[in-house]
């Protein structure tokens, strides 16, 4: 039975008994930043259980995909040392929403166990919470289960989402794999029993019986519905079902480790050390896989972050293979006709995700080696010393310079029997961190923190269509402290008031100035506007006339004009990034922008450069977008009724319980909290100025629009009309005519050098009767004319050649510079150093140089006494000179 039909098999057999076959969530948890990776059948369900969600249907079953490398569920250390543990993998579940519950889950566990895969039933237990005598009733009821297996647990027993929330007792299956199964067989005082501890009685089967809600002081309350939560590990299944001891030995996986056999020359159960590395290449191999499928890019952050991870541990692995060039890529390949058919989201990106895969091993390739080298010869220093631990400078050093994760530094010090410094690693991470806050300025709720720690302080904003409004100052800042005022002229100052139209910096959008003005005179310029606390916005700028103390009633007023060219910026973001995830691929996300009056900036997960060409298709769609002026509206409902209603929202971000939806005709729905355009018609146009990268997996768009999209290409016309004129052509014939030029300018340095090389050629000759003879040494330092650097340093060669034994120094004046070379023939470099020859003459013409014992030269800024150096050259290699 292969791995398709055993996953296939699940699913019907439940789909057969009325559950809905659920395709597998993301990798990456909708809308839960508690949660890096979705790790258990159960999280794409969790709302469901805790009474904030419903679905269509009562009964559920699928195949989830599941990442476990972060948190208490980090299996990423153990990975290649055994046979069983994975980063990736899937996890077979069927559910019941308040529908059925113990007695069903029981009787189909076992039907399917025993009758449809015919599992031996007197190889298999059942066990039970300590007190649930209703599971031990069913199961003596429903299955022909030995009662000698079917035992009672405590904590085994017993799920639990959280310290607090839905929970319930559980009924685990077990499997005796017999006596060759145990991985303990050395510890004498081991016996082997279900959760003993050994590989002989390994779980395949978890059923949940949620019933249950633990409040905050641990009290158990029933829930209003009982659930049931069953999850039983795909691999651990199908190593059973095949007949193998080893899930890297299944179907599913065995191709996949074939692969690396192919590429490494190794073959999987040769050697140990062999076998370690090749099964983590098939692991990591898988997951790196999935998570680029599910728009994961490589970065130094988050998600990003342990994507990169799991690449370099990789390569690394590789490199103990004897693999010296990208190949993780290929293994995609194998992951694709493994696992493409279950899940055709990778086998529709399988292009794209190994060309993310192999830009990060060429990048990561670039330092592994360096980082190796010095990882090798820490090893030794700590050896020497008689140390077990790597200091934590050095593997910071590893992590900062070099791009080795602190997990892949502690793998290989695993290997040598060292650890590593961790409190020493994060004191430095740390102090680089407070090396880059060091400047920043203070914007946040740690400014004053006796004003707004007790969270008593709201300003609101009133809407982005109003530019002016009356308002009372609750609060008044002056260089980061309270201050209740009068704040008199030239202060710096904050201004907290109730409400306000002034938009604070927020979603890369700058903030808004303007004025803040009493009826008595009063004027504060407004040069920036944030919010110090998440409902607390300041008015950053200059008492410029009066004084202002707290309570005085104000009028504010935004300037209009800036505003407005912000909301078109603003608003275009929206447009060109429907047209980049449009032209380039639903992977494409925002990483960042910055939005001003005068242009925007996009960042965006992409992981190669735009070419032009698709630069232009990008910005051709998205003045399509702007010409079609269509409605601009925004919306306030749920976060959940938004993504219903199709708004894109980055998984992971967190979000209040209310945000706002701001859709642009059908081609953008996105929730975002900025100031937009009644209608896209309003932007006008869109230039884009330029894309290049900022961070590995990030690309950057820049672009102006609006007015000064029309500045940008009037200053084009006019730069080209200034241009035409030089080359005196019209405008649709500059290029050519430049180009013309261009190659007459290459034509006449190629005949410059030639006559120059003739020139040195003929000179050389004519040089020759200077010659001295020094100490036996045939030794030419004369002044020559009409020659570069690259003249000089070809005569120089010439002569070398011409003499064969002996040493030449030649100058000449370049201008307001004087020149200065030297070469020595090889058979003197034990004698004579050309690098210290010119060291000693170059003072003399107010300049430095130096270079190898056969050539070197200087420059100096004195041509007038190169005559007087050339001199001293016969000198000093007359008193020896070396």
């Amino acid at each position: 039975m292969t791995g398709d039909q055993i996953r296939e098999g699940f699913l019907d057999f439940f789909r057969q008994r009325g559950h809905t076959v659920v395709p597998s969530a993301p990798l990456v948890p909708e809308n839960d930043p508690s949660l890096l990776f979705t790790n258990a059948g159960m999280v794409p369900f969790k709302q469901v259980f805790l009474g904030n969600e419903a679905r269509p249907y009562l009964r559920a079953v699928n195949s989830q995909k599941c990442l476990r490398i972060s948190g208490k569920h980090n299996d990423l250390e153990q990975v290649g040392r055994d046979t069983y543990h994975h980063t990736f993998f899937e996890m077979l579940g069927n559910w019941s929403f308040g529908d059925y519950y113990k007695r069903e889950a029981i009787d189909w566990a076992w039907q399917l166990l025993t009758r449809v895969w015919k599992l031996p039933k007197d190889r298999l237990y059942a066990t039970v919470y300590t007190t649930d005598d209703e599971a031990a009733a069913l199961w003596a009821e429903l299955t022909d289960i030995g009662r000698d297996r079917l035992l009672r647990f405590e904590a085994e027993n017993f799920w639990e989402m959280g310290e607090t929330g839905p929970c319930g007792p559980c009924s685990e299956i077990h499997i005796d794999r017999g006596p060759g199964a145990c991985d303990r067989r050395g510890d004498r005082t081991h016996r082997c029993a279900v959760n003993a501890g050994c590989a002989r009685y390994i779980e395949l089967w978890n059923l949940v019986f949620i019933q249950h809600n633990r409040d905050e002081k641990g009290k158990l309350s029933d829930l209003p519905a009982r659930h049931v939560d069953t999850g039983m590990g795909f691999e651990r299944i199908c190593t059973v079902l095949q007949g193998v001891g080893d899930n890297y030995a299944i179907d599913v996986l065995r191709a996949i480790v074939h692969s690396a056999e192919k590429l490494s020359g190794k073959r999987y159960g040769a050697a140990p050390r062999d076998d370690v590395s090749l099964r983590v290449i098939a692991d990591h191999g898988r997951a790196v896989t999935f998570l680029v499928a599910d728009g994961i890019l490589p970065s130094n952050e988050g998600r990003g972050y342990v994507l990169r991870r799991l690449l370099r541990r990789a390569a690394r692995h590789g490199k103990l293979l004897g693999l010296d060039r990208p190949f993780l890529h290929e293994v995609v390949g194998a992951v694709v006709g493994a696992m493409g058919r279950a899940y055709p989201e990778i086998a529709a990106q399988h292009a794209r995700i190994a060309e993310v895969v192999r830009g990060e091993e060429e990048r990561f390739a670039a330092t592994l080696d360096r980082g190796l080298a010095l990882l090798a010869s820490e090893v030794e220093r700590a050896r020497a010393a008689k140390a077990r631990v790597l200091s934590g400078e050095v593997a910071f050093r590893l992590y900062d310079t070099y791009g080795f994760p602190l997990d892949l530094t502690e793998d290989i010090l695993a290997g040598e029997g060292l650890g590593v410094d961790k409190d020493g690693f994060t004191r430095a991470m740390e102090a680089q961190r407070e090396r880059a806050r060091g400047a920043q300025r203070f914007a946040d709720a740690e400014a004053a923190p006796e004003l707004i720690a007790g969270g008593g302080l709201h300003s609101r904003f009133v809407g982005d269509r109003i530019v002016e409004w009356e308002s009372e100052v609750l609060a008044l800042l002056v260089d980061g402290r309270e201050a209740r005022g009068p704040v008199g002229a030239g202060a710096q100052v904050d201004v907290v008031t109730a409400e306000t139209p002034f938009y604070a910096e927020s979603g890369g959008q700058v903030g808004d100035r303007g004025w803040v003005e009493t009826a008595s005179g009063a004027k504060v310029e407004v040069t920036d506007t944030q919010k110090i606390a998440p409902a607390v916005i300041a008015h950053r700028g200059v008492v410029r006339e009066g004084a202002l103390a707290v309570g005085d009633r104000v009028r504010l007023r935004i300037d209009t004009a800036r505003r407005e060219a912000a909301r078109l910026n603003h608003s275009a973001t929206h447009l060109l990034h429907a047209a980049l995830r449009r032209r380039l691929g639903g992977h494409v996300k925002q990483a960042g922008s910055l939005v001003t009056p005068g242009r925007l900036r996009f960042d965006f997960s992409h992981h190669k450069p735009v070419d032009d060409a698709a630069l232009r298709d990008i910005e051709d769609e998205t003045n399509a977008y702007i010409r079609a002026n269509a409605e601009v509206t925004a919306e306030e409902m749920s976060y959940d009724d938004a993504i219903k209603a199709g708004a894109l929202a980055f998984f992971g971000d967190r979000y209040g319980d209310r945000v706002t939806v701001v859709r642009m005709g059908d081609f953008s729905t996105e929730l975002c909290g900025g100031t937009h355009v009644t209608r896209t018609g309003d932007i006008g146009i869109l230039k884009i100025r330029g894309e290049s990268g900022v961070a590995a997996g990030v690309r950057r768009v820049e672009a102006v629009s609006g007015a000064g999209a029309l500045e940008l290409i009037r200053s084009h016309e006019t730069l080209l009309r200034e241009v035409s004129a030089l080359l005196r052509a019209p405008g649709e014939e500059a290029a050519a005519k430049l180009e013309k030029l261009l190659a007459q300018q290459r034509e006449l340095e190629r005949r410059i050098a030639e006559l120059q090389g003739k020139l040195a050629g003929g000179a050389s000759r004519d040089l020759l009767a200077d010659a001295r003879h020094v100490d036996g040494v045939t030794v030419l330092a004369t002044r020559v004319e009409g020659l570069d650097e690259k003249g000089m340093r070809e005569m120089v060669d010439r002569v070398r050649d011409r003499i064969k034994s002996g040493v030449v120094v030649l100058g000449a004046a370049d201008g307001e510079r004087a020149l200065l070379v030297a070469g020595v023939t090889k058979d003197l470099t034990g004698r004579y150093h050309a690098g210290n020859i010119i060291k000693q003459l170059a003072p003399l013409v107010g300049g430095g140089g130096g270079g190898r014992p056969d050539f070197a030269q200087a420059g100096g800024k004195d041509p007038a006494r190169l005559d007087e150096a050339l001199a001293a050259a016969y000198e000093l290699l007359g008193a020896g000179s070396r």
